[in-house]
């Protein structure tokens, strides 16, 4: 694997996987898909300043340079390429905004945190060019912003990867307490085993330890509330636990 700092080095008509470090296995199997549609497997590592809501979230983002190059080395990444900031972000870059789905849900919650997203994405892919790009349902209203501004970037979506317990894996697990973490397997519990949006609330509501902020069922395509004749229905939730915030979503056509 070949560890850059300047997009020029890195080879054209590639796989994407943009990431922000602090990488686990649910990246490693971004990786590893990559690695099936192209030889040419490009990591990138760059902690977005402009998708955060505080300088405090910024600051506490969890980094972890030497874990995150040994889990690319070992998943499949031909070029890791870690950028410096004045080349995402030179004088006079163009801001993207994600518009009405962008304010909805997560969104609301984070006031311009999605066009902090697609202005990193929109620089990213000018830079990399690649073929085709990778993305977790995870963060699935974030998915369906960056499908609007791909352009000729084939995007791939790949599976939320779980922990045994049904937790989704995220960078941001590590700030739980070991009480915390147990805690958040109420959300994926409820995802799973909920049958409507009232018993969603409810099940989120036997853990005090979560706070919620949504918990609804979505047409996945507009990320607006469903209704009775909604074909593409997805349960999304959100909340925070230790203060740090959770999301999750499962496609209702496929609940445990």
């Amino acid at each position: 694997m070949k560890v850059v700092t300047d997009a020029r080095e890195l080879p054209s008509a590639c796989a994407f996987v943009p990431t922000m470090g602090a990488l686990h296995a649910g990246h490693a199997s971004l990786f590893k898909l990559a690695k099936k549609y192209s030889a040419d497997v490009v990591a990138s590592i760059f902690v977005n300043p402009l998708q955060f809501e505080s300088e405090e979230d910024l600051s506490t983002y969890p980094r972890t340079p030497e874990i995150d190059i040994e889990i690319a080395a070992s998943s499949g990444v031909t070029h890791l390429w870690l950028p410096m900031q004045a080349e995402i972000y030179p004088e006079g870059f163009r801001k993207l905004f994600a518009g009405p789905m962008g304010e909805r849900y997560e969104g609301k919650s984070r006031a311009g945190h999605f066009d902090g997203v697609l202005t990193v994405v929109g620089r990213l892919f000018d830079l990399v060019q690649p073929k085709l790009a990778i993305f977790g349902e995870k963060d699935f209203q974030q998915l369906q912003l960056i499908k609007t501004i791909a352009g000729d970037v084939e995007i791939v979506t790949a599976p939320t990867i779980r922990e045994a317990d049904g937790v989704a894996m995220s960078s941001r697990n590590t700030r739980l307490t070991p009480e915390g973490r147990v805690a958040a397997q109420v959300v994926y519990k409820a995802l799973s085993q909920s049958k409507s949006e009232v018993e969603l609330r409810e099940i989120l509501a036997t853990e005090p330890a979560f706070t919620l902020d949504y918990a609804d069922y979505i047409d996945e395509n507009t990320f607006l509330h469903a209704q009775a004749d909604t074909r593409a229905v997805r349960a999304i939730v959100a909340g925070w636990i230790n203060g740090v915030r959770l999301i999750d979503n499962v496609p209702m056509g496929m609940r445990a």
